[in-house]
């Protein structure tokens, strides 16, 4: 009885000692963000113009509003547009940068990890404001198109705009996905690759039967990382289009940003983003239920 007692003791004490070591963080997310996010929540359901302290319960006005705007639909849309655009064109290069990463020499492999992670930690503003000046009507990019007769409206034609910005924020987070896939790749037994050379698998076998089975975890985190990137995008449209041209860059974040802080409309704003946070989930949900498998070695 005494040695259990005192065995249950050191756990707890083991616990305790956990605790106080999570406690920081704890404490951080409760205050920055769970309180926020209920705050948020009750928000949504009154009007408020942000300035007044005079707040009124509309209870589920605010959705309804929110929900018979068309310009949700249109801001759906065009993060449906991004995220097929961005997720496609991210996967194809973080992949084949950490395919090229991963045969580089191991004692070269972190600076070159280092160099492709500069672009995930430029910051926003900054980028955005280079890439504007390079993909401009008289910029670097449409000055080099001229010498073979083209000039494309990269930020002003309403069919490509979207796609530009998403060219924009890939160029950020390929690096920073291709760390996962590196990581993945290495997680792979050699073995079965040797195997597969002595069955006489090609490249492109080994690729197709074991690679991309056996990545399908970083395949799906990488899919739900974009997803959360395409319907949180506000940095990259508000610096360079603002929301044009013609609303073909408009995003919920922007409209959240535009209905709070510039209409000083606080319950619609935080409806809408309740609402995004519901879109976005419901995505995320039907991705991993459409391609996650648990059957990694039945290849």
């Amino acid at each position: 009885m005494e040695s259990n007692l005192a065995e249950r003791r050191n756990v707890s004490a083991k616990n305790l000692i956990g605790y106080l070591f999570c406690s920081p963080y704890l404490i951080f997310t409760l205050v920055l963000w769970l309180y926020p996010f209920l705050w948020g929540i009750v928000i949504s359901f009154k009007k408020w113009n942000l300035i007044s302290p005079r707040q009124s319960w509309v209870w589920l006005k605010n959705y309804l509003d929110v929900l018979k705007d068309p310009m949700l639909w249109v801001m759906v849309r065009n993060s449906i547009y991004f995220m097929v655009v961005f997720t496609t064109l991210t996967t194809i290069t973080s992949l084949g940068l950490a395919l090229l990463i991963k045969q580089v020499p191991k004692k070269y492999t972190g600076f070159f990890v280092t160099g492709f992670l500069l672009s995930y930690v430029s910051s926003g503003v900054a980028y955005s404001m280079v890439f504007n000046l390079l993909f401009a009507g008289d910029g670097l990019v449409n000055n080099l198109l001229k010498t073979i007769g083209l000039k494309v409206g990269w930020f002003t034609n309403p069919k490509i705009a979207m796609a530009s910005i998403a060219m924009i924020v890939c160029w950020k987070f390929t690096g920073y996905y291709g760390l996962f896939f590196l990581a993945g790749l290495n997680n792979i037994d050699p073995t079965l690759y040797e195997a597969a050379v002595i069955d006489g698998a090609n490249a492109w076998q080994r690729f197709k039967k074991i690679t991309v089975p056996l990545l399908n975890p970083t395949f799906i985190m990488i899919i739900v990382f974009a997803t959360i990137t395409s319907f949180n995008l506000f940095t990259e449209p508000y610096m360079i289009t603002n929301g044009g041209p013609m609303n073909a860059t408009r995003t919920m974040m922007l409209e959240i940003y535009h209905r709070v802080f510039a209409l000083l409309q606080a319950g619609y704003g935080s409806a809408l983003a309740i609402v995004s946070a519901i879109i976005t989930f419901g995505f995320v949900w039907t991705f991993r239920k459409l391609f996650e498998r648990d059957d990694l070695y039945d290849v």
